[in-house]
């Protein structure tokens, strides 16, 4: 399964990457080929392309606030999930939305 992710936090510092760094850690034991954008502090980093987007199986928006450009994901098999969610239990969210 492939999958994209969106990480975002109010103050898009330390949650948005320890959410990414959560989801790409715990992908493989899933079997799941994922690519992370994240939405912080510094802008956004690792863009996903439209070509990223369209091979996805699942797009996983990880936040509690609104994301830059979610207009790509119209029409996607896109779910929202929260940050807490994530850094407390990344397996859940794996075995929840990720299969």
């Amino acid at each position: 399964m492939k999958i994209v992710a969106v990480t975002a936090c109010p103050t898009g510092i330390a949650h948005t990457y320890m959410a990414a760094d959560a989801l790409i850690k715990a992908a493989p034991k899933y079997k799941v080929q994922i690519k992370v954008e994240t939405q912080g502090a510094m802008g956004i980093e690792n863009l996903l392309s439209p070509q990223d987007i369209a091979q996805a199986d699942r797009v996983l928006i990880v936040s509690d606030i609104d994301i830059d450009q979610a207009a790509r994901f119209e029409g996607c098999n896109a779910i929202r999930v929260s940050i807490e969610d994530v850094l407390v239990n990344v397996d859940k969210v794996f075995l929840l939305h990720c299969r």
